[in-house]
Formats: C-alpha cells, sequence, structure tokens
C-alpha cells in the first residue's frame, strides 16, 4: 500500500512527450529574408553614413590641393634651376641684396659634413693640356679665408707636366702639422676628360665639369643671392662651358655682346661684386684666347678689372 497518492499531471493515460534540444542555442538567420536584418548592416551594404561621406571629401579636397601646391613648388623649381627659364622678376620677392665675399670664414661642417678628427681634404683631377683656371683662381681666394694644405701631384700615366703647373700652388715654405689646417686642397695632373671633384671618396661620386665644381668651391665662401642673382649666375655659367667654350664663333660673337651689354651696367657680370661667374667667363676666355672674334670695349675692361686682383693674375702666369 503507497504511503501517499500524487495526481498525475501528463493528461491521464496520454503518453509523456518530451521535446529534447537538438542544439545548444538558436540564434537568428541573418541571410534570410524575412529575418530581421543585423544591427547596422544597413550602414554597411547601402548607404553610407553622412559624417563618413563628409570626412571623405574633405579629405579628397586636401589631397586635391596638395597636389597643386607640389605642382606649383616643381614649377617653380625648375624656373629658378633652370637657365633658360623666363623668370618674371615682378613676381619673386627678392629677400637680400648680394653680399661681398665675406672675411668671416664659413663653418665647413655645415657645407662638407662633420668628420672628426679627419681634415676635410678637396681632391681635383685636370688634365695639364686644359689647366682649368676658374679653379687655380678659386684656391687662392679660399687660401684668403681659410688655412689650405695645398699639394700638387702628377699621375703616374702622365708623362710630361711643365714645370709651372707642377708649381701653380706657389711653394709651400711652412708646412704645419696636418690638423692644423681647416682644408686640404690636392690637384692631381690625370689625362681626364672633364675635370673631375671629390672630398669624400668613400660617399659620393665625383663631381665633373669646371663649372659645376666652381660653383661648390663658391659656395664655400658663404656669399648669399636671392634667386634672380643665382639664376643668373647659374646662366652665365651655363653659358660659358657650352656656348663660349664648346660654341660656334656665331655663338661666341653673341656670348661677347651678351657680355658686353651686361657690363655697360655694372663693373661685374652680375651686379657690384666678384661672383663665380666672372671667375668661370674669366677663365673660358684665357683658355679660347679671345674665341677669335673682337672683345668689345666693356669687355675688355672687365679683363683688366679681373687681372688686377692677384688671384687672376696669379693664374695667369701659367699660361705664359
Amino acid at each position: 500500500m503507497p504511503m501517499y497518492q500524487v495526481k498525475p499531471y501528463h493528461g491521464g493515460c496520454a503518453s509523456l512527450r518530451v521535446e529534447l534540444p537538438t542544439c545548444m542555442y538558436r540564434l537568428p538567420n541573418v541571410h534570410g529574408r524575412t529575418s530581421s536584418p543585423a544591427p547596422e548592416a544597413g550602414r554597411v551594404q547601402g548607404e553610407c553614413d553622412p559624417s563618413l561621406q563628409a570626412l571623405e571629401s574633405r579629405q579628397d579636397g586636401i589631397l586635391k590641393r596638395l597636389y597643386e601646391l607640389k605642382a606649383a613648388v616643381d614649377g617653380l623649381s625648375k624656373m629658378i634651376q633652370t637657365p633658360d627659364a623666363d623668370v618674371d622678376v615682378t613676381n619673386i620677392i627678392q629677400a637680400h641684396e648680394p653680399t661681398a665675399l665675406s672675411t668671416n670664414a664659413l663653418d665647413l661642417n655645415s657645407v662638407l659634413g662633420k668628420d672628426y678628427g679627419a681634415l676635410k681634404d678637396i681632391v681635383i683631377n685636370a688634365d695639364p693640356a686644359s689647366p682649368p683656371l676658374s679653379l687655380l683662381v678659386l684656391h687662392r681666394l679660399l687660401c684668403d679665408h681659410y688655412k689650405v694644405l695645398s699639394a700638387v701631384h702628377t699621375h703616374s700615366a702622365v708623362k710630361n707636366v711643365p714645370e709651372n703647373l707642377l708649381k701653380c700652388f706657389g711653394e709651400q715654405t711652412k708646412i704645419q702639422p696636418r690638423h692644423e689646417y681647416q682644408l686640404g686642397f690636392t690637384l692631381i695632373w690625370k689625362n681626364v676628360p672633364k675635370t673631375q671633384m671629390k672630398f669624400s671618396v668613400q660617399r659620393m661620386c665625383p663631381i665633373e665639369g669646371e663649372g659645376n665644381i666652381a660653383r661648390f668651391l663658391f659656395s664655400l665662401f658663404g656669399q648669399k643671392h636671392n634667386a634672380v642673382t643665382s639664376t643668373l649666375i647659374d646662366s652665365w655659367i651655363d653659358i660659358a662651358i657650352f656656348q663660349l667654350k664648346e660654341g660656334s664663333s656665331k655663338e661666341k660673337a653673341a656670348v661677347l655682346r651678351s657680355m658686353n651689354s651686361a657690363l655697360g651696367t655694372s663693373p661685374w657680370l652680375v651686379g657690384n661684386e666678384l661672383t663665380v661667374a666672372d671667375v668661370v667667363l674669366w677663365s673660358v676666355l684665357q683658355q679660347t684666347g679671345g674665341c677669335s672674334v673682337p672683345v668689345p670695349a666693356n669687355v675688355q675692361k672687365w679683363m683688366r678689372a679681373c687681372e688686377n686682383l692677384a688671384p687672376f693674375s696669379t693664374a695667369l702666369q701659367l699660361l705664359k
């Protein structure tokens, strides 16, 4: 006999049906058509957020302005660096007038790099058949600004070098310890198609061409020019090398006429101070022997003014 009775709760004699789960848990089908979309799904697949669109539009505008600025800067760079460019002087702000050769030496570390304990040595290879007079003039000017250790050598492939070229830097009467000099200047007479220069054999390619080397050496004086003056100087140097030295008789005559016109308004080719343009053009005129064409009066006066300076007169002795 049972202890107590309990009434059945499953409906009498009906069988008890228990539905067992077939998965751990259920989630709505996000891929189905009738199911509700996932949160933010409409923004991802359809229309973008207005704030995001505004941000993208702003970014596109900034990038467009940057491209325009880059194109403008590239154009100005080509205008300044290309000697043949048409420069509108009225649209360029002249920051300052060209300064004379300063008596204060430029910090060579800012140009040649800082090398602890080592002398900054400029090495130039030049052909003795065509001595670069402009570089010899600049060497003398460098000696007026720095303590320069000068040396002249001859490459083993060169059989004969005139005595005056071997002594183009003069006699080195007082030889001091190497570390007491600020700059080394070594000239090697060598059979090279173009004059070459290096001041760091390990870290740089040679600079070729008398005009390019003269530009570099003159930069050691620290002379500053505005954009217009720098463009005129570069233009005169290129004219000296490519037209006066290597051009036809007609081109050389045109250069002399341009020089005569420029020297009619100022004592030097570019303004009232000596620049590297005067040094290179004077050198080319001496090497070409006056270009076999009549030299105008203003150019003759300018050449005499150059030769009255000691660096020019000393270099001129090498041609005699």
